[in-house]
């Protein structure tokens, strides 16, 4: 399925988006990886072509590219050159993100476009900027990653919370669109999965007690190893589902959200302080 296929796989330079390159290379396909971090990248890039095939031409599988997410412009020129250098693309893993700890009302406006920037603008960016050249060839996936904070809203989180709504709300809205083109959309909810983006998140400059409780707290939640969550993202992509949930307590609060929609803030209370 995915053998010769150019990947496009943005925030490559650790955690989900490296262990998709590494897996998606493992399945033989050609990879356009990009970061903002160009350690993390080079990293990745290297891992990647450690394990392909003796012989293999590196260039032409694989290639890293220094990119902000949430720029326009950094991004449909990534498009072009991705275009340059593989002639077209595949799949699109807007992968990207970020996260920042603080109740709405001392988190600021910067820190909201700071937060939304990369993990809602920068989805539509690479959304907008690929989907052109897959509905002209008539074939392609865009992947979003969502968030089980894109299923449910959860206290601190107010500006991932709205980030991750818009995404899933935009990969929805193109399963109807994208109907008879050939070009498919896939929403994926990862839940607590063990990645760097807690670790590098930002806690809001005006932060209370009440802002940083969750913060100190996330680390019981982040148990999936990212290998994981790529492999059940592929297998997803391979059985043709539409919406992907993967990582801890996903499935529940997927269902918390369906079952419960306007109690649900009460059963996540309860488990906060049962510390589950």
């Amino acid at each position: 399925m995915f053998k010769n296929k150019v990947v496009v796989i943005t925030g490559a330079g650790s955690g989900i988006g490296r262990e998709l390159a590494l897996q998606f290379a493992d399945s033989g396909a050609r990879l356009a990886l990009s970061d903002i971090n160009r350690a993390g990248l080079d990293e990745t890039v290297g891992a990647v072509s450690s394990r392909l095939p003796a012989g293999s031409n590196v260039v032409g599988t694989v290639r890293g590219y220094l990119v902000d997410a949430s720029s326009k412009d950094a991004v449909y020129a990534h498009a072009e050159e991705v275009t340059r250098d593989f002639g077209t693309a595949h799949y699109v893993i807007n992968n990207a993100g970020a996260t920042i700890f603080g109740t709405v009302e001392h988190t600021s406006i910067e820190e909201f476009e700071w937060q939304i920037g990369i993990n809602m603008w920068g989805v539509l960016y690479g959304t907008k900027a690929f989907l052109p050249l897959m509905l002209a060839q008539k074939e392609g996936c865009i992947v979003n990653i969502s968030s089980v904070f894109g299923l449910l809203g959860f206290p601190t989180q107010s500006a991932y919370n709205m980030s991750k709504f818009a995404v899933r709300g935009l990969t929805e809205c193109l399963w109807s669109e994208l109907e008879g083109t050939g070009v498919r959309a896939v929403c994926v909810h990862p839940g607590g999965i063990k990645t760097n983006i807690d670790r590098d998140g930002r806690v809001c400059a005006a932060a209370t007690e009440q802002d940083t409780a969750f913060e100190k707290e996330s680390e019981k939640l982040l148990q999936t190893p990212p290998k994981d969550c790529a492999a059940d993202i592929i297998r997803g992509l391979r059985s043709g589902r539409k919406r992907i949930l993967t990582g801890n307590k996903s499935s529940t609060m997927f269902w918390m959200a369906r079952l419960f929609p306007n109690s649900y803030p009460k059963l996540l209370r309860c488990a906060r302080r049962r510390g589950r």
